[in-house]
């Protein structure tokens, strides 16, 4: 049985990341997949947790012999998701997370046609524009702008297969749940996992009809 691949993006500020923190917190067997980047390492941060840390020159390289899902230039540093890591999972059944921007979903999409897709939404522009102020370090103008293109990036929604408001954390998460448990319930999930049990449910033998 392979794994189930999610895919959740979402805008700046959007409460992304804290929603998948808490999501993995309440879910087993849930693997969020580790991101390859050319970034310099911060003193908090340890290779092959938060992030695999490599060379610009082997980035490159990797993306040429087709090595990643999706990859991204974010001002001036790679950040990539390996093919190669995620079907590995995948194969040996566990399920899968990719917390990414829309640009990566899309990439990801050609790839994987069956990842299931969720797109993160605020409640109003008022409580994005604020989560965004909280950070404390922004000019106005930069404050301005970024919710610009948050505001282009929502536009993508459409593209996904679900939708979660995030006006209330707990109800959020608890959504965000839902669409994993809903998912590892299908006919063709539990017919893989539990085979053996449904093989002798059926079996007349097992009670000598």
């Amino acid at each position: 049985m392979t794994g189930l691949l999610f895919v959740v993006s979402a805008a700046s500020g959007t409460g992304k990341t804290s929603l998948v923190k808490a999501l993995l917190e309440r879910t087993t067997n849930l693997h969020v997949s580790v991101s390859h980047t050319t970034r310099p390492r911060r003193h908090t941060e340890l290779d092959g947790i938060h992030y695999h840390f490599i060379e610009q020159e082997q980035f490159i390289e990797q993306i040429n012999q087709g090595g990643f899902i999706e990859y991204a230039e974010v001002f001036g540093n790679y950040y990539g998701t390996s093919q190669a890591t995620v079907e590995a999972q995948l194969n040996l059944g566990r399920d899968v997370l990719l917390e990414i921007d829309w640009q990566g979903a899309q990439q990801v999409r050609k790839l994987f046609p069956h990842a299931i897709e969720i797109f993160i939404l605020p409640p109003t522009q008022f409580d994005l524009k604020q989560r965004l102020s909280n950070r404390g370090t922004d000019t106005v103008e930069v404050i301005d702008r970024r919710l610009s293109h948050a505001i282009e990036d929502m536009q993508q929604y459409v593209n996904f297969d679900y939708i979660i408001i995030n006006d209330s954390f707990e109800r959020a998460v608890r959504e965000l749940e839902s669409i994993v448990t809903a998912h590892r319930l299908t006919t063709a999930q539990q017919s893989a996992r539990h085979a053996k049990l449904i093989e002798a449910l059926l079996d007349p033998k097992v009670v000598g009809l």
